[in-house]
């Protein structure tokens, strides 16, 4: 056989696999799309149905933040080793485990009858979504090849990741309206468990590595467990004294497990979630706690006091609640995928950080002023485009600061860093501002008095993050990270 016939033979096998790689292409990007559309979703599903939630459960202020802090703490904790996972056992293996027990967990939280089953249900859900996340974009990227062909798959990834932000509002509230919040978690059920079957069936094994490759399983549960008994602390002390002895229990648990993380993250065997060099760098250690402090206000306890507002004071129904978070959702997706993007271009990331974080300080403190005569068009509205506006300016030239000096194996370390957090701060800022601003009487003065407090303290945070943005390095400038090599990306900060 020549070489003319050996090309004719292989190219009439290629031609004839086309059709069968395009269709695993799509099943691929079908399954990684829903899966992290279904992750996303679940941050804030369940928002507009909390005071639905707290009724049917009779749970106090402080037990109702678990139903949102539960999912935000386990999946911020046990991101970054989620991340890890289809590298050891598969993406295949990964994908299916996580989406399976993350619809377990949705519907044993479906049908919970006691708060105590709801957020542990909630828990486990952020667990799944923790190994479940990473492996949908790890599914892309081995299933399309460098090219075009990846860049619209992940275009395509990204655009579900915001929608599923954009329309978990409208959806909570169309479900809680009309059937009740139960289904906000139910409806994961029949969606996971036709992903896992088609996963079975449609995606390709992905082949772990040959060698045993050891995961950092005590880092993470230390650093979660850290996480969850500090957050526990500040609800104890809320809800029993500051001088009560779960609250300080909690306290110092949560601080040794912290200690116990920083001595298992020092030592020089690997694997490590956390390089701990990573953090003798100025734009990663300061970038990151300014990303915390950005994250309690912004999200969680924005859609949290916010939904409580509209619901309990304004007595919207739960669609109309819906329907009122869009124009914060859409207004900050635009300004942060076409503004910001061309601004960075011209303003430094710094200057953008600062001036974004200010005009949002200003959003909060307008806020800040609603009264019980208030209506959605004076006094959500106006708030809304500030906050958005300050918000989509801010939030991707931070995280590219964050990024500036880093590439290589340590992008994945601080990538999952700066995700747990913003999560963490959430959690966090939420537990927190409800301790500080809950009143015990439900008369709607009281329940005015206490979220008007709560949007002012979130000024108030996000004016020192303004202030402390100025100690940022310039992007340009970012020394790289000790020990790891920058590429012209890294120096960039990822955005040309």
């Amino acid at each position: 056989m020549g070489w003319r016939d050996g090309g004719k033979l292989y190219t009439q096998h290629v031609r004839r696999l086309a059709p069968h790689a395009a269709s695993s292409g799509r099943a691929a990007l079908l399954l990684a799309c829903t899966a992290q559309f279904l992750v996303v979703l679940d941050v804030s599903v369940v928002n507009i149905a909390l005071p639905s939630i707290q009724r049917t459960l009779s749970l106090s202020p402080s037990g109702l933040l678990w139903v949102t802090n539960a999912y935000a703490l386990v999946f911020g904790g046990f991101l970054l080793l989620g991340g890890r996972l289809s590298d050891v056992y598969g993406r295949k293996l990964v994908f299916i485990a996580g989406l399976g027990l993350f619809t377990a967990a949705s519907l044993v939280g479906g049908i919970a009858s006691t708060a105590g089953v709801l957020v542990g249900a909630r828990a486990f859900q952020g667990l799944g979504a923790a190994a479940l996340a990473p492996a949908t974009l790890t599914i892309l990227t081995t299933t399309f090849p460098h090219g075009p062909a990846r860049n619209r798959a992940l275009a395509v990834w990204t655009a579900v990741s915001l929608a599923g932000g954009a329309v978990g509002n409208l959806v909570s509230g169309a479900l809680t309206e009309y059937l009740t919040w139960r289904s906000t978690l139910l409806i994961n059920v029949p969606i996971g468990m036709f992903c896992i079957v088609v996963a079975a069936a449609a995606l390709a094994e992905g082949r772990p590595r040959d060698r045993v490759v050891r995961l950092d399983v005590t880092g993470a549960a230390l650093v979660t467990t850290a996480l969850i008994a500090v957050t526990y602390a500040v609800t104890a002390s809320y809800s029993h004294g500051r001088r009560d002895p779960t609250a300080v229990a909690a306290l110092v648990a949560g601080l040794v497990c912290l200690a116990a993380f920083v001595a298992v993250e020092a030592r020089g065997a690997e694997p490590r979630l956390l390089p701990l060099r990573l953090l003798r760098t100025r734009a990663i250690w300061l970038g990151n706690l300014l990303m915390l402090l950005v994250g309690a206000g912004f999200q969680i306890p924005l859609w949290y006091f916010l939904t409580l507002y509209l619901q309990q004071v304004l007595e919207l129904t739960p669609l109309q609640t819906g329907a009122g978070f869009v124009p914060h959702t859409l207004l900050m997706m635009l300004v942060g995928m076409r503004v910001a993007p061309w601004l960075m271009r011209h303003v430094p990331a710094r200057t953008l950080v600062i001036v974004g974080t200010a005009i949002a300080a200003a959003g909060f403190w307008w806020q800040s002023q609603i009264t019980v005569h208030s209506t959605y068009l004076s006094g959500v509205l106006g708030p809304a485009v500030v906050i958005s506006i300050g918000g989509g300016l801010l939030i991707v030239p931070l995280t590219a600061v964050v990024t500036s000096g880093v590439s290589g194996p340590d992008a994945g370390a601080v990538s999952g860093l700066t995700n747990t957090a913003k999560q963490f701060g959430g959690a966090l800022g939420l537990t927190a501002l409800v301790a500080l601003t809950s009143r015990h009487s439900s008369a709607k003065t009281d329940l005015v008095s206490g979220y008007a407090q709560a949007f002012a303290f979130t000024a108030l945070i996000l004016t020192l993050v303004a202030v402390v943005a100025f100690a940022l390095p310039a992007q340009d400038s970012a020394r790289p990270v000790p020990g790891s090599r920058r590429t012209n990306a890294g120096a960039t900060g990822g955005h040309d």
